[in-house]
């Protein structure tokens, strides 16, 4: 076990007890719980919702994907990045005029109806269920590189930390821990960037010359195809990559956290310059990697490449900084997976039991209560389908999140703003087509199914061909949204306008 790096788990560790432990003293209303009572300033919230978008798929599985694939995995950066322009122009001020806790309130406020909350709560909790399996993956992959700890251990002590976060310090503790995170992973990040670059003598040229003869790729490590052979395979991750943001739920629950939607719109913009700086350095994190800590080395810590970032730092500066670095990776998947258990354990109390089992009649008690023991449900759930995911790349599972968010909420959320003929039984058929599209493709993919024993979770010939569904499942979620619609009675055009105008300016008619 690694003494340094133990010590610095435990700092952070005790951190964000230390956080979550004065947060939980406020947090005594369901206010308080899902939006920590919308008391974050922009700057606050921007920097948590880099925290919570800069996961445990842009740290560890982008930086491993750029050093084993190359150019291939930029993908994910470029996406990533570019995705906040889709929230900033199109979900972020809509959203926070509309909704009050969760994405269904948002849609509830056009079609009041059990069906729309149903199924937008049911695709919140299996997004975030999703995206928190490729945070435990990391982490497992992590704490077990780091402190000698088993896999299923490792998975099991962040499982059990995440869900102290939410139970006890609800939004208020999770956006600090995801404040410090940024921070962290920003000065981190920034820090092996500088080394790398230094190694190459400050000069893109050299670096990118170098980087031709360094891996086993040679030449063709700075061109595109060595991952993603199919043009159509690298279409569908991207229209996933800077589609699926604006579906997702952990980040679209970020913007009720503020006053207003001008708050929001600021919130974005601080978030997206964070981000791009970040998605920047990955390219160091991945390039120096590949050059001196070399393909075999990374492979043979973690398959899917997911150590590579913290086996750079051990190269460049020895045990402290590998300790360093691998305790910041620790931070942001603790960061990130509090809000994904948050999310859906919002989703389930507040539209699920509130809203349909008991149709509005729960009290403050009864409602904290149950979004305390979904946060236990929810991360129980995550834990056991981590399990069986070890040698998946989170990057990759990440992008299939990513897919279902673009296919099953980013239709009906942009139709229920912008389209007047839309109504109820479009908004259930468009969410319900893209979500179940999206599960069955992936399941249909060679992700799942493989010739080769090792090379995916089944052993047998995959019958979709491309790893990421979203260049079939976006569409179908748009164009099953438009059939539920026509096949049915239009909507209320009076509520449209209304819906209209408190969308874009948070005046209520």
């Amino acid at each position: 076990m690694n003494t340094t790096a133990f010590i610095l788990f435990l700092g952070i560790v005790a951190l964000t007890l230390i956080i979550t432990y004065f947060a939980a003293k406020k947090t005594n209303s369901t206010s308080e719980f899902y939006t920590a009572g919308g008391g974050l300033t922009g700057w606050q919230n921007g920097l948590a919702i880099a925290g919570d978008y800069m996961s445990a798929a842009s740290f560890l599985g982008i930086a491993g994907t750029i050093a084993l694939s190359g150019f291939d995995g930029f993908f994910y950066s470029i996406g990533f990045l570019v995705a906040y322009l889709v929230v900033l122009y199109l979900v972020a001020e809509p959203l926070r005029n509309l909704g009050k806790y969760t994405m269904a309130d948002m849609i509830a406020a056009r079609f009041d109806d059990k069906k729309v909350r149903g199924v937008a709560a049911l695709n919140t909790i299996t997004i975030s269920i999703f995206y928190m399996i490729a945070q435990l993956v990391g982490a497992g992959s992590l704490i077990k590189l780091l402190l000698g700890l088993d896999y299923t251990t490792s998975v099991l002590l962040v499982g059990a930390l995440m869900t102290v976060y939410v139970v006890f310090g609800g939004m208020r503790a999770t956006s600090w821990v995801q404040i410090i995170k940024a921070m962290l992973l920003m000065a981190g990040t920034f820090i092996v960037s500088i080394i790398v670059f230094a190694k190459f003598n400050f000069s893109i040229t050299d670096m990118f010359e170098q980087m031709k003869a360094a891996t086993p790729l040679k030449e063709s490590f700075l061109n595109p195809g060595n991952k993603y052979k199919v043009p159509l395979d690298t279409l569908s991750l991207n229209l996933a990559l800077v589609l699926g943001t604006a579906g997702l739920p952990h980040i679209l629950i970020r913007f009720f956290t503020v006053k207003d939607a001008p708050t929001a719109r600021s919130s974005v913009v601080h978030a997206t310059w964070l981000i791009g700086i970040f998605y920047i350095m990955t390219i160091f994190l991945g390039f120096g990697a590949a050059a001196f800590v070399g393909y075999d080395n990374i492979v043979a810590a973690d398959k899917g490449g997911n150590m590579a970032a913290p086996l750079l730092a051990k190269a460049l500066g020895g045990d402290f900084f590998f300790a360093f670095i691998s305790a910041v990776a620790f931070a942001t998947i603790l960061a990130v997976v509090t809000g994904l258990v948050l999310s859906a354990a919002s989703a389930f109390a507040h539209d699920f039991y509130t809203h349909i089992l008991r149709k509005g009649s729960a009290s403050e008690k009864e409602q904290m209560s149950v979004a305390r023991w979904a946060s236990v449900g929810v991360a129980i759930v995550s834990i056991v389908l981590s399990l069986f995911a070890q040698k998946l790349n989170v990057a990759f599972l990440v992008s299939v999140a990513f897919a279902i968010a673009a296919s099953a909420n980013l239709p009906v959320i942009l139709f229920t703003i912008f389209w007047k003929r839309f109504n109820t039984a479009g908004a259930v058929t468009g969410m319900l087509t893209g979500l179940l599209s999206a599960l069955i493709l992936v399941a249909l993919s060679p992700s799942v199914w493989s010739p080769e024993a090792g090379k995916a979770i089944l052993v047998g010939q995959a019958w979709f061909p491309y790893a990421n569904p979203g260049i079939v499942s976006i569409p179908l979620g748009f164009i099953g949204a438009m059939v539920g619609c026509w096949l049915s009675r239009p909507s209320d055009a009076a509520k449209y306008e209304e819906i209209l105008v408190k969308a874009n300016t948070g005046i209520k008619l």
